[in-house]
């Protein structure tokens, strides 16, 4: 592994869009997939059609063979299988690179494939701490790399069980009608979002004997997280229940949750400043559940996690000027409005959206944003403020009590335990390889 990552490191890779102008060979973008688990078959990975699939790779051998079974059934042909991702990365023909891999690997892939001239379709959370998402940013833009994080819902689809698509949302509280003064979010099974909590861990596990290399490489797929004796329910598909790996179910539905509610409450260029939470004791391996996590911003706006349904019967919007926002009823045609006075009649909020001025227009063809080099609706800048509401509650989550946060410097604030958990080294070699200009 070393060696490879050393010699990853001396080649000068120039991708096909480089070489042969604005689109490869055939007049196609090319891409490769960075892990095949369950998210890679998903259309978004597999069978986007827009650019042309090349070759993917996996530490798992099984899953290499059936992707590219699969890919052929597409219609894809025969595709690569590399060896592992640094040789996928040292591929010039691959314009695009999806990562479809855990959490712990995220930030360090895309890292890697910006370096290597690869533009990044990256699959949701964007990283897995505040640190590693200030990195990414900053590195992208650097580069001018074209990245995409995979959550669509501040651009278009139904917001989960809210019932609405964020647009007419965003469009009243971009418009003032609620109030001049902060609004009060709350988000949870009430308000049509669930946080998935039998997505936990195990503590006390058996360690179990290492898999054949070839047939699984356990070292490439612990990659930058902390080594740990084998144990089958850490990796797979369980993996979400490990904080070395991701976050139960806060880290991998909140990016898909809380993007739209940074959109909608127009928070795309800050950060939370006070971070309140309530819940259990988690343990140091294995995540648990939370009660209530709250993020306040510096007009105090709040955003509040609902863990134990206690706020059932909130609306998922509070304005300073008491208009509330609720989600649609299965028979109607929008979200529902309520004041002082009482619930609006459904015909007066379709008025009301068709005289407002809508949002600003919003970048969504990816594979456009690739050829002609334009910034995608959901990037590394907006990508990362969302990423870091909800790390900042993992973080709390973790130290089992809250603390203050600056959203410039991206620091705790006279807080060194929760700074800790905010930035995090990975194990070498990828650290280096994470930090390498």
């Amino acid at each position: 592994m070393l060696k490879a990552s050393s010699a990853f490191a001396a080649f000068n890779i120039i991708p096909a869009k480089v070489l042969f102008g604005a689109e490869a060979p055939s007049n196609q973008l090319t891409r490769a997939l960075i892990g095949y688990g369950a998210i890679a078959r998903h259309p978004w990975h597999l069978k986007r059609t827009e650019s042309r699939l090349i070759g993917l790779c996996d530490p798992f051998a099984a899953r290499v063979k059936q992707g590219q079974k699969e890919a052929e059934m597409f219609g894809w042909g025969k595709i690569k299988a590399y060896e592992n991702f640094i040789k996928l990365l040292e591929d010039k023909s691959v314009d695009i690179v999806h990562i479809c891999t855990p959490p712990h690997w995220h930030a360090c892939q895309t890292i890697m494939a910006a370096r290597a001239g690869k533009d990044v379709w990256c699959e949701k959370p964007m990283t897995r701490t505040v640190g590693e998402g200030k990195r990414v940013m900053e590195y992208l833009k650097s580069k001018g790399t074209i990245f995409r994080l995979n959550t669509w819902f501040r651009f278009r689809g139904v917001l989960y069980g809210f019932g609405t698509t964020v647009k007419p949302i965003r469009q009243i509280v971009e418009n003032g009608l609620l109030g001049n003064g902060p609004v009060t979010c709350t988000f949870g099974i009430g308000q049509g979002f669930s946080w998935k909590f039998d997505w936990s861990g195990r503590v006390n596990q058996n360690v179990e004997p290492l898999p054949d290399p070839k047939v699984f490489d356990y070292e490439m797929w612990l990659g930058p997280a902390p080594y740990k004796p084998y144990n089958s329910h850490r990796v797979g598909t369980s993996f979400r229940g490990y904080w070395d790996y991701d976050a139960g179910g806060l880290g991998d539905m909140a990016q898909h949750y809380l993007d739209p509610v940074q959109y909608l409450l127009c928070k795309d260029d800050t950060s939370p400043v006070k971070i309140d939470y309530v819940g259990p004791k988690q343990h140091p391996e294995a995540v648990g559940r939370f009660d209530r996590i709250t993020l306040t911003y510096d007009d105090g706006t709040k955003v509040i996690l609902d863990g134990d349904e206690t706020l059932k019967e909130e609306p998922l919007l509070r304005g300073s000027n008491g208009l509330c926002v609720y989600k649609k009823l299965p028979e109607g045609k929008t979200f529902r409005l309520k004041d002082d006075k009482g619930w609006w009649p459904e015909e007066k909020v379709l008025k009301l959206l068709e005289e407002l001025p809508e949002p600003a227009a919003q970048e969504t063809d990816f594979f456009d944003c690739v050829r002609n080099r334009k910034t995608f609706a959901l990037n590394e800048s907006n990508g990362f403020r969302s990423c870091t509401m909800f790390n900042l509650g993992i973080v709390a989550e973790r130290l089992g009590r809250g603390f203050e946060f600056d959203p410039v410097t991206l620091r705790a604030k006279n807080d060194e335990a929760a700074d800790r958990f905010l930035y995090q080294e990975m194990r070498q070699p990828w650290q280096d390889e994470f930090m390498k200009a």
